[in-house]
């Protein structure tokens, strides 16, 4: 047997559970790093002002619209390149690489338009308090304007992903993260000869965090990723290729942009009550993705065993693989709803949270986290089902947990049972995610799983 057979068959030969948790620790480690990039704003500003804290709040659907954008065109970009070298296609390997570079210009420019246009009508549309309309214009016009940074590191990073240099883009999410945590201090509050930018100085520091990894990211490309050349002259913006980019990344953009709209609603529906229910909502944001990143590390290492598997025709792997990834974000998800239980206000603290934001956010933070364990089977069940090629159930699954279910349901206990009955939404709106997922899963298995 050749090595590049062993390799090959890795995937269909390890034992599954130390298979799964092998390859999902860097993952789960890398978004870690991603998930404490996201928190630091929020701890710094929250030294400012809870006003400043809930003007943060407010702008998270337009940066979670970013991510979701430069994510999902990621997601093209990879399925093409990993898959032009797969098949030896270096020629269109290296055209998927330059065009994914090339379509960081247009999603830069559609969020310059915004920032420079819209920023002032966005946060209109939330609040009338003038300090958090200032606050919000400061943060989010920069992170608009100079989001070039953001796209690039994204774009780069899916470059060394898809060639299998995943340790590299490690390498440039750590930097990104070290730099802005260091800087967000010192431009918050002007610390040495570092000029005092208040609420702007937080998004100047991500701006720096985002841009420093863009350039080691592409440092990498260049220097280390031998799989590709970079030369936009040479291999310049072809409308097929982006065409193909886009086809497997629309899928993701829509799915990831509901969040968006779902965190815009529920903003609107507790602005109703006060902008410290936003500013703890915010909050809670920040404080789930150090729960919920593992778990979505955890269900990249799973797509590529369940898909290799089912083409393998080794159901027994399958039904093993997700078996294991079921405890696997059992246990994460039930350790996180204990910390959510146990020290609320603890948590709070480290957003200087102040009286109201205590009596608000102690209970919201316990009832929210009661849906931890039911989302680790909808996402495990939405990943198998993607692994499978039926990405449109995922898709379904989550429009139904975030827009069907979720904000009509916080609209009508909202109205019905006050401010800390809204949380409950949450737990509701996964138990008809779960449900629809285990219907789709059970339809797949039994005719097309069952009969390997």
């Amino acid at each position: 047997m050749t090595m590049d057979t062993q390799t090959e068959n890795k995937m269909g030969t390890q034992p599954v559970g130390r298979l799964l948790f092998s390859m999902s620790l860097p993952i789960m480690i890398s978004m870690l790093v991603q998930a404490l990039y996201n928190v630091v704003d929020s701890i710094f500003v929250a030294k400012i002002s809870e006003d400043a804290l809930t003007a943060v709040s407010l702008a998270f659907p337009v940066q979670n619209l970013m991510i979701a954008i430069g994510a999902g065109t990621g997601v093209g970009i990879n399925a093409l390149l990993s898959r032009s070298l797969g098949e030896k296609n270096t020629e269109r390997a290296n055209y998927a690489a330059n065009n994914g570079l090339f379509l960081v210009l247009p999603e830069w420019l559609i969020f310059v338009i915004f920032g420079l246009l819209f920023v002032d009508v966005f946060f209109n549309s939330q609040t009338k308090d003038p300090v958090i309309l200032d606050y919000g214009r400061q943060y989010l016009s920069v992170v608009c304007l100079f989001s070039l940074g953001l796209f690039s590191q994204m774009t780069v990073e899916k470059l060394l992903q898809g060639t299998g240099k995943t340790v590299f883009s490690m390498y440039t999410q750590a930097l990104g993260a070290v730099i802005n945590i260091i800087l967000d201090p010192c431009f918050i509050f002007g610390l040495g000869f570092f000029p005092k930018l208040g609420v702007r100085g937080a998004a100047v520091a991500t701006i720096f965090g985002q841009c420093s990894a863009a350039a080691l990211g592409l440092f990498f490309n260049v220097k280390f990723n031998k799989e590709i050349i970079i030369s936009p002259l040479r291999y310049k913006p072809r409308a097929e290729m982006i065409g193909k980019i886009y086809a497997v990344g629309l899928p993701s953009i829509i799915m990831q942009s509901i969040g968006s709209v779902m965190t815009f609603g529920f903003n609107k529906i507790l602005m109703s009550f006060s902008k410290t229910a936003v500013a703890v909502f915010g909050v809670y944001f920040k404080l789930q993705s150090f729960i919920f990143m593992p778990v979505f590390g955890l269900n990249n290492g799973l797509i590529p065993i369940m898909a290799y598997n089912f083409g393998a025709k080794k159901k027994e792997r399958i039904t093993g693989t997700l078996k294991y990834a079921f405890l696997y974000a059992g246990v994460i998800m039930a350790a996180g709803t204990l910390i959510m239980h146990i020290f609320p206000r603890q948590l709070l603290g480290f957003f200087e949270a102040g009286p109201k934001m205590l009596e608000i956010g102690i209970p919201a933070l316990r009832i929210i986290s009661t849906h931890f364990v039911v989302a680790a089977f909808g996402i495990m069940l939405s990943s198998t089902l993607q692994a499978l090629g039926h990405g449109i159930y995922a898709m379904l699954m989550s429009f139904t947990r975030q827009l069907v279910v979720l904000l009509p349901a916080a609209y009508l206990l909202s109205k019905f049972g006050g401010l800390n009955t809204i949380w409950w939404a949450f737990l509701i709106a996964e138990f008809f995610s779960v449900l629809i997922g285990g219907i789709s899963f059970r339809k797949v298995k039994r005719t097309e799983i069952d009969t390997l």
